[in-house]
Formats: structure tokens, sequence, C-alpha cells
């Protein structure tokens, strides 16, 4: 009985640990791009260089001062930051503004269009979406991989460019 029951802690210990291996291993990006990152919010402001790492299914960035990790944002099902994770709705309300779409930031990050291609505009090397409406006015541009993203009415921009 004894041996039995020294037998299965070993087993369940072993089991853990794997789980605990699994869950702390660190994450693979497909793509690692550094670029230069601003961001003027009411709750943040940055300028500096910053990492944008991700997935299919995962978004990460990484905002660096001096060469210090002073910020990640990681977005998955959940948006995760310094202090926590939080909804992507509750994240918008929060940070941004309670009327974007759920995944807006994760879509201007990667730059792909925003609120279903409503107004999207195609350029040679990009495009352009200009929405507006008594909760916001954006005007969003992507263009050889730069990115910028203004809302007038929340005072919100994000600017993200590439390094050469």
């Amino acid at each position: 009985m004894v041996d039995m029951r020294n037998t299965l802690i070993k087993f369940l210990s072993i089991v853990s640990l794997g789980f605990l291996t699994l869950a702390c291993a660190p994450k693979t990006y497909k793509h690692n791009e550094a670029r230069f990152i601003f961001l003027k919010t009411p709750q943040i402001k940055f300028a500096d260089l910053g990492y944008i790492r991700h997935t299919k299914d995962e978004v990460k960035v990484e905002l660096f001062s001096v060469g210090q990790l002073v910020q990640s944002i990681e977005i998955n099902t959940l948006i995760c930051v310094d202090e926590g994770c939080i909804s992507k709705s509750s994240f918008n309300e929060d940070y941004l503004c309670k009327y974007y779409p759920d995944n807006l930031l994760r879509n201007v990050l990667l730059g792909k269009p925003i609120f279903s291609k409503v107004s999207l505009q195609r350029t040679k090397t990009g495009f352009i979406q200009k929405l507006k409406s008594d909760r916001y006015n954006i005007v969003y541009k992507v263009d050889n991989k730069n990115i910028s993203f203004k809302d007038k009415q929340n005072h919100f921009l994000i600017k993200i460019e590439t390094i050469r």
C-alpha cells in the first residue's frame, strides 16, 4: 500500500512538473520585428524602440526605453499588460476607447484593416481608412509597413515605423 502511494505521488509529481515546464517555457514567435513605436493616449505616452512579435493567434509588443523593457502588451484571447490580464473590451475601455472593436489594437499593430474594412481605400503601397462618428474621428493609414492611427476626438495616436 505504501509503495503504491509513493509511486502515485512520484507519478503526479512528474506530470505536474511537465505541465509547469510547458506553461513556463518561453514562447517562440514566428515573426519578430524591431520598430520605432510612438504611442500617445491619455494613459500611455511612449516613443522609442519596440518589438512586435506575433504568431497566427497572438501578438506581443515589448516597449523599450534606453535599452530597458518598460512595458509589455500581449494580445491573445485576453490582453495582458504588466498590471494583469483583462478582456479586450475592458482594455479598450480602460486604455483606448470603449467604442472600438475588440481586435482594433491587434489589427493596428499588425497593419490590418479595422472596423471590418469600413471606408477602406486601397493605395499603391497600403490603404487608408477614415472613420467618423459622434464617438471617434479616426484616420488610419498603412503605407509600406509604416502604420499611423489617429483618433482626433479621443486624443489617441499610434505610429509604428520601420527602422532603416
